[in-house]
């Protein structure tokens, strides 16, 4: 038996996927998810200023990691969703947790307001 997860050890694979799990356009992403599944575009529309390149790469890396679903209806032309599994689901409280964190203290971050970047 190994030693237990240890995110502060250089050595320790958990850091490869808090690295994931806490990258801007993951959280972002698995926020967007919240409500269910979503196709491509309407991602695109959600999370504003992702390029498509940057979406796919998130999308991929979330669904090897088993918190997204990626589901091809095979119909032409190709209509392809993704959603939260139960392992993401488990994460959105989390990720809704940040977020409002982060939304409701900008003033003592130093952002006067919340649309700016």
């Amino acid at each position: 038996m190994g030693l237990p997860p240890n995110v502060l050890s250089q050595r320790c694979a958990s850091r490869r996927y808090l690295a994931l799990v806490a990258s801007k356009w993951s959280l972002l992403v698995i926020n967007a998810l919240d409500d269910g599944p979503a196709r491509n575009g309407f991602l695109m529309r959600m999370v504003e200023g992702i390029s498509q390149k940057m979406l796919t790469q998130t999308l991929r890396d979330l669904e090897a990691t088993g918190i997204v679903r990626r589901e091809d209806h095979r119909t032409v032309p190709p209509h392809v969703t993704y959603e939260l599994t139960p392992l993401g689901k488990s994460l959105r409280q989390e990720v809704r947790s940040l977020i409002a964190w982060v939304e409701s203290h900008m003033p003592a971050l130093g952002g006067s307001e919340p649309n700016q970047p």
